[in-house]
């Protein structure tokens, strides 16, 4: 929907719901301090590498896609990571866990700045493991997550292969949006060409403020054809508690999954459902060209590398 298409009398009416809701809902609310990480899956897109490896610990510079994620998170107020994940991959576990032998034999070398990189993933948070037995779904992953999500408690969930580079962490972004919503759900947006609608859920939009939306329905991976928008819903959400009313039926939906897209309809009305087109640059770390292109852009931004790197990409 272009904003020029809204009439001035509807765009301040939506202006009015969206940042000034009654203050005794919201105070009702805790802060959002918890995120989800669904990483159960296979990672078949990297295989031979994933056999052994999860997808979600392989290196963008020098940190494992997840903890990016986890750093992301961090920085945007949360203290309590949800991975769901597979009793595979417990190499996850061993990487945020404390590793003292390592830790006594770099203060024993002297490698000071070792020691603070390795001790300081022990300080991005608290980290709780649940085991997803099967793959079934986004909205399943979310849904195995459920207890420990307490009632009156909006929840962010992140999905590790989605990096995002911005100033202000793109999940921060949502959590302000939120916060301003008294308590409703916001999914970050990115808009793409039509033709590669197909890859991703997208949404119908009704309002539009700037670059938030009201959103009126949604639609999981349509023929371009069929495309509501060409606005996407990439790795990052801001969700409200009463998601799991509807997750706990557990309907299946596209691919014979119990899709978070799904769910995330029942949210619309009340108490409502909001998009954000985020201030940054993503890189689709689940396909190849983007984790390569992820590693590239780090390296630019790494003061210790990127002159030399520069040099190295100037003469291909």
């Amino acid at each position: 929907m272009d904003n020029k298409e809204i009439k001035s009398s509807k765009r301040n009416s939506f202006k009015l719901r969206f940042f000034f809701f009654p203050l005794t809902f919201a105070t009702m609310l805790k802060k959002i301090r918890k995120a989800i990480f669904p990483i159960a899956g296979l990672g078949s897109r990297f295989l031979p590498a994933t056999k052994v490896i999860p997808k979600e610990m392989l290196i963008i510079l020098d940190k494992p896609i997840l903890e990016w994620a986890v750093i992301e998170a961090a920085k945007s107020g949360i203290e309590e990571m949800i991975f769901v994940t597979s009793s595979k991959k417990s190499s996850i576990i061993e990487h945020f866990d404390r590793t003292k032998p390592l830790e006594d034999l770099l203060k024993k070398k002297k490698k000071k700045d070792q020691l603070i990189s390795i001790q300081s993933q022990n300080l991005l948070g608290n980290f709780t493991y649940v085991i997803q037995d099967e793959p079934k779904g986004l909205g399943h992953a979310v849904w195995c997550a459920r207890r420990f999500i307490d009632h009156n408690e909006n929840f962010a969930v992140i999905l590790p292969d989605d990096i995002i580079l911005s100033k202000t962490p793109v999940l921060k972004q949502l959590i302000n949006i939120s916060e301003k919503t008294n308590g409703g759900s916001v999914l970050a947006l990115e808009k793409v060409p039509k033709k590669e609608v197909f890859k991703y859920g997208v949404i119908d939009p009704k309002e539009k403020i700037k670059n938030f939306y009201s959103v009126k329905n949604l639609v999981e991976k349509p023929k371009p054809e069929k495309a509501p928008s060409s606005l996407t819903v990439v790795g990052r959400y801001v969700l409200n508690y009463k998601i799991f009313n509807e997750l706990n039926k557990k309907k299946k939906g596209y691919g014979n999954e119990i899709q978070l897209t799904d769910s995330l309809k029942t949210l619309i009305k009340k108490p409502g459902l909001f998009g954000l087109e985020f201030e940054g640059s993503r890189f689709d770390c689940g396909s190849k060209l983007g984790f390569v292109e992820a590693n590239i852009n780090f390296g630019l931004k790494d003061k210790t590398i990127n002159n030399n790197l520069k040099k190295i990409l100037r003469s291909l």
